[in-house]
């Protein structure tokens, strides 16, 4: 059912859409309560937030990608509360027979033993420090780590181990978790980054309605960078005549802010999130909806997307090669490095496992070569 997006305060979107798995396709019945009424359709009652408890197996995820700078990733939830319309990541909850529209942002997977999976990865004999980054398909500080602490539980074994890593967010709550960032940043073990993708606050309620406003999100820089905490920002994704104009502003608050490293990625529609971003412009910016379909387009070769690695973060075209060269010029402008803060995998520590005996009392176990007779 299609209602209208600006139904549901502090939502990215009304649509529970349905998606490329759906097992089952119901037609329109009259049974009596209204059902086919459309102006019963459009009084949306307001959708609360279902935290789901997830065990997971493993909690490190590998990456292939050349267009990504790190090996391995870490996402303590799937799904996300922030409702970003853009959101790459929303049609991961296609494979939950969930609508990657409104489901996604209200039926939140928790991975409470994230903590616990990700010790037995470290001591693991065969692991191999690699660059890891927390919050990459979700944000890792969405309203459900206020009470949950996943995320910290999370860095607080990487602090054990001495194993670096990076964070992405738009949540001003990763400040909670400075005492233990900051001490592995002194170290280069450490950094974090802070998506901004807007100075404007009205379109980041219907953007990013439950993200941290852009201008709490300059603070968080600036508070992190003030820890010693190196902390880059992400100006992405750029969406042409919406967000596109303000790319310079954007590099330059952040860099006022404390920021040292910047990046850019224009805006993805993959899947599932190609409809719901279309309706979401049609609902919002009728008057040019039309005007940014065409120049997203325009550097997608014609279709409106193309998921090839070394094109799919940038676009490709003259639309697209313009944004290139606004960022370069800005960030080298403004002193933003772009590329990837340098980590310490020298540091890392092997921690030897605990196994139970038969007898129920627990023994030290280590590989061969780290035993001590």
């Amino acid at each position: 059912m299609v209602v209208d997006a600006k139904s549901i305060k502090g939502r990215g979107t009304a649509w529970a859409i349905q998606h490329r798995f759906s097992r089952e396709q119901h037609a329109a019945f009259d049974d009596g309560w209204g059902t086919l009424d459309q102006r019963a359709a459009r009084e949306v009652v307001p959708v609360h937030t279902e935290i789901i408890e997830q065990q997971v197996k493993t909690i490190l995820t590998g990456n292939d990608s050349p267009d990504i700078s790190f090996d391995l990733s870490i996402n303590p939830y799937r799904g996300c509360e922030h409702g970003c319309i853009y959101c790459f990541a929303r049609p991961t909850h296609s494979y939950f027979n969930l609508s990657p529209g409104l489901d996604f942002e209200t039926k939140i997977f928790a991975k409470v033993n994230a903590a616990q999976r990700l010790r037995e990865a470290l001591e693991s004999p065969s692991y191999e420090p690699l660059l890891l980054n927390i919050g990459s398909a979700t944000d890792a500080y969405q309203p459900a780590e206020r009470q949950l602490r996943i995320t910290r539980s999370v860095i607080e074994v990487l602090s054990e181990f001495k194993h670096p890593f990076s964070v992405i967010t738009k949540s001003s709550g990763i400040e909670r978790d400075i005492d233990l960032i900051a001490p592995m940043a002194a170290d280069n073990m450490a950094a974090a980054y802070v998506s901004l993708t807007t100075l404007d606050g009205d379109l980041a309620r219907i953007l990013e309605p439950r993200a941290a406003m852009p201008q709490r999100r300059l603070k968080t820089i600036e508070r992190l960078a003030r820890a010693g905490i190196p902390v880059g920002v992400s100006a992405s994704p750029m969406i042409p005549f919406i967000n596109e104009p303000e790319l310079e502003r954007i590099l330059e608050a952040a860099a006022q802010a404390g920021a040292t490293r910047a990046f850019s990625i224009v805006v993805r529609l993959p899947w599932e999130v190609n409809p719901l971003f279309q309706q979401w412009l049609e609902a919002h910016f009728p008057d040019r909806a039309r005007r940014v379909m065409a120049r997203i387009r325009d550097m997608r070769g014609g279709k409106d997307y193309d998921a090839q690695f070394g094109r799919r973060m940038t676009g490709e075209g003259v639309w697209a090669e313009l944004v290139r060269q606004r960022f370069h010029k800005a960030a080298s402008r403004l002193g933003l490095l772009n590329e990837r803060t340098p980590m310490d995998l020298s540091r890392f520590v092997r921690r030897p496992r605990l196994r139970a005996k038969r007898g129920g009392q627990p023994e030290l176990w280590m590989p061969l070569q780290q035993s001590l007779f």
